[in-house]
């Protein structure tokens, strides 16, 4: 029987700088703090599920650089019982690294990117026989080099693989990057392998065309019907997630309403928001159920400086609404 959540994709160092204002061209900003941690759809998922305390196997698939960043992203995926025999050395490039500039009053934040090791990542890295997992995870989409390229068959080389774990029996999901370029057109294959399609309003807006830049459930429904959508797209904003299904019943969840003083940065609230709304899912909660559990998981992380530092356990993330209470609908 198939149990547990094997994510594919990005594996990345992220190093936070949170700096008093972002400047224009030429000018001088101040770094007030430093940190370090976990980035990546998929580093960023499996530790989220493993703070939140997932109760099932955990599986990566990536590839890291021969370096100190590599063993770092070893060790703590290991120390959280997450099972790393599918993550490969590339001895030829770095681990894939980002400097992530947060903006301390209002904890936005600003990614330069180090592809490195990531940009080999290829289908031939992903054997869905060696794994007992019932769910693939796979992000993200328009940051893996050779996985973004195309397949005369699927579509996309993401395409491939995701259609090949379907095949396997699990259940798939995928989540996108929020690339300021006109490749989105690179999505649409893979969703075609895709149950669930995670993604923030920006990339709903980029993919779909239509504007997404605040909560507006009836334009989701009219997002999940342009792209010809069979599974369940999720798209999710500050202020909350709804997710539209194949026959286009919308769900609403509003976010926790942290105060903004407590509010460290943004920097992995997507990636937590997705590992609480999977393990919900793969758990067999209910939609709303799901839903919540992720946006409290985002809330968690957004009170650390880096994707993960401050993950709770599921029902310590629970108590923040408890405390603090859910966003309206819009």
């Amino acid at each position: 029987m198939r149990r547990g959540i094997l994510a594919g994709g990005n594996f990345i160092v992220d190093y936070v700088k949170t700096i008093d204002v972002w400047p224009t061209e030429e000018a001088l900003a101040n770094i007030r703090a430093e940190y370090s941690g976990s980035g990546g759809a998929a580093y960023n998922v499996l530790l989220s599920l493993a703070k939140l305390g997932a109760g099932f196997p955990l599986e990566g698939v990536g590839r890291i650089g021969d370096d100190e960043a590599g063993r770092i992203i070893l060790e703590d995926c290991r120390t959280h019982g997450i099972d790393v025999s599918r993550l490969k050395v590339t001895p030829d490039a770095p681990t894939s690294y980002t400097l992530v500039m947060v903006v301390e009053s209002t904890g936005r934040r600003t990614f330069f990117h180090q592809r490195g090791a990531n940009a080999q990542l290829s289908p031939n890295d992903f054997d869905f026989t060696a794994t007992n997992a019932s769910h693939f995870h796979y992000g993200y989409l328009l940051l893996l080099d050779r996985m973004d390229s195309e397949d005369r068959e699927y579509g996309t080389a993401a395409a491939r693989v995701l259609a090949r774990a379907k095949n396997a029996g699990l259940t798939t999901s995928v989540d996108l990057v929020s690339e300021d370029s006109g490749r989105f057109g690179l999505v649409p294959p893979a969703l075609k392998y895709a149950d669930i399609a995670f993604m923030n309003e920006f990339e709903a807006s980029r993919l779909t065309g239509l504007d997404l830049t605040h909560p507006h459930l009836d334009r989701v429904r009219q997002a999940h019907r342009s792209l010809e959508y069979e599974g369940t797209l999720i798209v999710h904003w500050p202020e909350g997630a709804a997710s539209c299904s194949p026959n286009g019943n919308v769900v609403w969840q509003g976010s926790v309403q942290l105060p903004q003083e407590q509010i460290a940065s943004l920097t992995g609230s997507g990636d937590a928001f997705a590992a609480g709304y999977l393990l919900g899912f793969v758990r067999g909660d209910q939609e709303q159920e799901c839903l919540k559990l992720g946006v409290c998981a985002a809330a968690s992380c957004v009170l650390g400086f880096t994707c993960t530092d401050a993950i709770r356990l599921g029902a310590d993330c629970l108590a923040l609404a408890d405390q603090y209470g859910f966003a309206a609908a819009p």
